[in-house]
């Protein structure tokens, strides 16, 4: 679309769509998708946005993320406009049955991800940014729309900082500073000097448009942040909040409300003649195919013997550089802690495909994100403690379906003298809430590498829990270690009660075996290795060999393995639960285990007093 007048024409016309789309629903965010119309319509229909809409997939489409995902009829009604979707099906939006929800999720082909939890967009689109032009060799631009509340979050300054380091000329923003957020005035208000200042600070091209209604000067924007630079671009454009619509146009109190009929018959009227039929089609994009990396063949020769002590995060490390030869999408993000979660390993053959992602977990997640979405298999390491601050871009990676690989390092108060900051004691709860996530739990070095190995082949999203303590290998081999699998390691038919236990708890656990089969007191030791899906069938089968169930973990009590297997219908037996539970402090591993009753000593007493009730 060349003219500016057939250009007008089209905003026309992806405005009524807007209104038409939230007034049928009775619901939506029209004031917030009117602001950011010519804004799009120029990058869509002036030949900045390059795209197969019969080809979703291809490799080489530019990618567009809408951050600000509450301008979804926005969102919708561009794709109308470009011939990828039937106008009526608009008239569908928010309706359960429609895949045109209220905010993006890829149940609509044209999404990207799913948005609409402000401040993620951007890493998401950074990492698609990595993946082509750090991996695939790809010449597509990846574009974000942004709203001006959302560059409060401190996860947008996080992208910011990182997609100068890695001089992503290939990332456009595009600020949407329409003043009003959902209560009112934003930080800056239609203050986009502020915004410049900030965004040129962090090393990116900060464009500012006057006017972001004019079509010249957003035209010009464009043309000046794809043209012949070295860093990442933002556009910072100033609009009006409803524009176009004098009921709610620059009006404060619009946010999330849509026009009731009578008003949207007026709003039609304000908007003049409106041509129905009006479509354009998009540039295609070149045609160009990633980089093609022939993978080698797996090394399946042992790696431990039985006896050695390996920490099962230093065996994380290890099978990931094994890994990754025969595994040529994998990629490693690390937030500055890869010498201790030891994910630094596969910098020696492939340091290609590690990102160093510093003290910025959000960003690092989202990223992630962006590269699984762009066919990667990103394997994402830092501490479990560290998690818990970027769990809002884990819950949303969920809703779009991707296959991130998470490994929480130094988990519970096995740790020692660092303290409480640094324990992971919630990580286990925190994936298993989400739906469809594995959480395996290695306990020594040969289920560790079976843990990572299963992970890379699962579609969907894992987390690997590890320990910091070198720990005694266990197994001679990952026979019968698999996703939704736990093993029976020490048993008899003399057995009276089964403990079951994961990583550091399940070796104070053999230690107790020992200890007690010197008694005359024979007991069960199952290791956990997969808490989700969980192992119910074993488990069950040996509750009806034992009087009692025994889980020890170290980690909080609740949301943990404890309460995993408790909520396993058909136990024939009571299940007793040792956890964390006391708030941890500094001290050496193995005083931190005896002071939250989780250690060899712990479990015995528990053992004991358990069978001095029975009887």
């Amino acid at each position: 679309m060349k003219k500016t007048e057939d250009l007008r024409n089209m905003c026309r016309l992806i405005r009524y769509h807007i209104l038409e789309s939230t007034t049928e629903a009775g619901s939506g965010h029209p004031s917030s998708s009117l602001s950011a119309v010519e804004l799009m319509a120029v990058l869509f229909f002036k030949g900045f946005f390059r795209f197969r809409t019969d080809d979703p997939g291809y490799g080489n489409n530019d990618r567009l993320i809408f951050s600000k995902g509450h301008a979804s009829p926005l969102l919708y009604a561009l794709w109308a406009a470009a011939g990828a979707i039937d106008n009526k099906d608009l008239r569908g939006l928010r309706d359960f049955d429609s895949v045109l929800e209220g905010h993006p999720t890829p149940r609509f082909k044209y999404t990207e991800a799913a948005t609409g939890s402000l401040g993620q967009g951007l890493s998401i689109g950074l990492g698609m940014a990595l993946a082509a032009k750090k991996l695939d060799g790809l010449s597509y631009n990846t574009f974000v729309l942004l709203g001006d509340s959302e560059m409060a979050e401190g996860s947008q300054w996080e992208a910011l900082q990182l997609a100068t380091h890695y001089s992503l000329d290939n990332l456009v923003g595009i600020i949407d500073v329409n003043r009003l957020g959902q209560r009112g005035q934003t930080m800056y208000g239609p203050d986009i000097s502020a915004y410049a200042e900030r965004v040129s600070a962090f090393g990116w091209e900060a464009i500012s448009v006057s006017d972001g209604h004019d079509l010249d000067e957003v035209e010009a924007a464009y043309s000046r942040a794809l043209n012949g630079r070295d860093k990442p671009a933002m556009i910072i454009a100033s609009t009006k909040k409803g524009k176009g619509v004098s009921i709610m146009e620059d009006r404060d109190g619009w946010h999330g409300k849509a026009l009731d009929r009578e008003q949207f018959e007026q709003a039609v009227k304000e908007l003049g003649d409106i041509d129905k039929d009006l479509e354009s089609k998009l540039e295609l994009p070149v045609k160009k195919a990633a980089v093609a990396v022939k993978p080698a063949a797996m090394d399946t020769s042992a790696a431990y013997l039985p006896g050695e002590d390996v920490s099962t995060r230093r065996a994380y490390g290890d099978s990931l550089a094994r890994l990754a030869d025969s595994h040529p999408g994998i990629v490693v993000l690390d937030a500055e802690v890869s010498n201790s979660t030891y994910s630094d390993a596969v910098k020696v053959d492939h340091g290609e495909r590690f990102f160093e992602m510093y003290v910025a977990e959000q960003n690092m997640v989202g990223a992630a994100l962006g590269m699984s979405l762009r066919g990667k298999i990103p394997f994402v390491s830092t501490f479990a403690a560290f998690f818990t601050r970027a769990f809002d871009q884990i819950r949303m990676s969920q809703y779009s379906g991707t296959n991130i690989k998470f490994c929480g390092s130094h988990s519970g108060v096995s740790i020692g003298a660092d303290g409480s900051s640094q324990m992971g004691l919630e990580d286990i709860s925190m994936f298993r809430s989400l739906l469809d996530c594995v959480v395996f739990y290695p306990s020594d070095a040969v289920s560790t590498e079976a843990a990572v190995r299963l992970a890379a082949a699962h579609k969907g999203n894992v987390y690997i829990r590890t320990t910091r303590m070198d720990t005694p290998v266990i197994y001679e081999n990952m026979d019968g270690l698999d996703v939704g699998t736990s093993r029976v390691i020490r048993e008899s038919s003399r057995d009276c009660l089964a403990v079951i236990a994961g990583g550091i708890t399940l070796h104070e656990a053999l230690k107790a075996y020992r200890e007690l089969l010197d008694e005359g007191i024979s007991i069960k030791i199952v290791d956990i290795f997969c808490i989700k899906p969980l192992d119910s069938g074993l488990l069950k089968k040996v509750s009806c060999t034992v009087d009692a169930l025994i889980t020890v973990e170290d980690h909080y009590g609740a949301g943990g393995m404890g309460e995993a297997v408790s909520g396993i219908e058909g136990l024939v037996c009571p299940v007793y639960r040792m956890a964390v539970d006391k708030i941890p402090r500094s001290g050496k591993p193995e005083e931190l285990l005896e002071y939250e009753e989780i250690s060899k000593k712990a479990i015995i007493k528990k053992i004991k007093n358990i069978i001095k009730n029975k009887g």
